[in-house]
C-alpha cells in the first residue's frame, strides 16, 4: 500500500490573462514574447491574436541607437499597454513603467497616497506618481502654526494629500494636508471667548460717555467743570467756523473788487 505524501501543493490564482484585444486597457501590465525587429521598434505577442508594437523611444528611459541593443527575438518582456485601438487593430506598448498618476488625471480636490521625498523650509515635496513631486508649502501641513515641516513630518512617511491647483506647463502640483485633517474645536472656543469679553467692554465705554439731556443741565447747573469743559470746546469750534467764513467772504470781496476793477478800465 503507497504511502501518502503529507505535502500538500497551495496553487495561487493568477490574474486573468487578456484573451483579445477589446480586454485590453491603458496602464495594464502584459508579459509577451518579442517576435521581430524593425529599425523603428519591435513587435510583441501578448497573447490576444494581434502583436504589438513597442516603438524605439519606449524601450528604454535612456537614448536607444538600435532595438537590437535592447531586444532580440523570442525575448520575453515585460510590458504596459500605451495605446490601444480595437476597430483598427493596433496595440502600442511601452517597456517604461507609466506613471500612476498622468497630468490628464489630476483634478482639483482628489486625493492621494504619497511618499513624503524632501523637506524644505516652505514646505515639503511628496511623490504621488506623478512626472513631478508635488509641493505642501508649510502652511497647508497642519491647522496649527508650524515654524519648520520637519515638526510634523518627516522624510519617507506616507501621507494623505488633497489636489489644490496643478499646472502641466510649469510642471508645478500643489497639494495639502491640511485639508484632509479634522479642524480642532478648541481653536473657535478660543476666538470666541477672546472676542466676546472686548464687545462687551466696547458698549459698555461707549454707554458711560453719552449723558442725558437731564443729566448735563444738572452738571451745568452745579456749575461742573466738566460742563465748562464742553462749553469752551464748544466756543473754540465756534470762533474758528466763525473766522473762517469772515476769511472766506474776505477772498470773496477781494476777488469781486478786483473783477469790477478789470471791467472798468475795459
Amino acid at each position: 500500500m503507497e504511502e501518502m505524501s503529507s505535502t500538500t501543493t497551495v496553487e495561487t490564482e493568477a490574474a486573468p490573462t487578456p484573451a483579445s484585444i477589446e480586454e485590453l486597457e491603458a496602464k495594464m501590465q502584459l508579459t509577451g514574447t518579442v517576435t521581430r525587429l524593425e529599425l523603428y521598434g519591435a513587435f510583441i505577442d501578448v497573447g490576444v491574436g494581434v502583436n504589438a508594437l513597442v516603438h524605439i523611444s519606449r524601450l528604454s528611459t535612456g537614448h536607444v541607437n538600435r532595438v537590437s541593443d535592447v531586444l532580440a527575438v523570442g525575448d520575453e518582456v515585460t510590458l504596459w499597454i500605451d495605446k490601444v485601438d480595437p476597430e483598427k487593430k493596433q496595440i502600442m506598448v511601452t517597456l517604461i513603467e507609466p506613471l500612476k498618476v498622468d497630468w490628464r488625471d489630476l483634478e482639483n480636490g482628489q486625493t492621494y497616497t504619497g511618499k513624503i521625498t524632501r523637506l524644505e523650509n516652505y514646505g515639503a515635496f511628496v511623490d504621488i506618481g506623478a512626472e513631478r513631486e508635488g509641493l505642501v508649502h508649510i502652511s497647508e501641513i497642519s491647522h496649527d502654526y508650524v515654524k519648520h515641516p520637519s515638526e510634523q513630518i518627516n522624510v519617507g512617511d506616507e501621507v494623505q494629500v488633497q489636489v489644490l491647483g496643478f499646472s502641466k506647463r510649469k510642471r508645478r502640483i500643489d497639494l495639502s494636508i491640511k485639508n484632509l485633517l479634522e479642524k480642532p474645536e478648541a481653536e473657535e472656543a478660543v476666538v470666541y471667548s477672546r472676542s466676546e469679553p472686548a464687545a462687551e467692554s466696547f458698549e459698555e465705554e461707549e454707554f458711560e460717555e453719552i449723558p442725558s439731556a437731564m443729566e448735563f443741565a444738572f452738571r451745568q447747573a452745579m456749575g461742573d467743570e466738566s460742563v465748562d469743559a464742553i462749553n469752551y470746546g464748544n466756543r473754540r469750534k465756534q470762533s474758528r467756523k466763525s473766522r473762517k467764513r469772515k476769511r472766506t467772504r474776505r477772498d470773496q470781496d477781494e476777488l469781486l473788487d478786483r473783477t469790477l476793477h478789470y471791467q472798468g478800465k475795459n
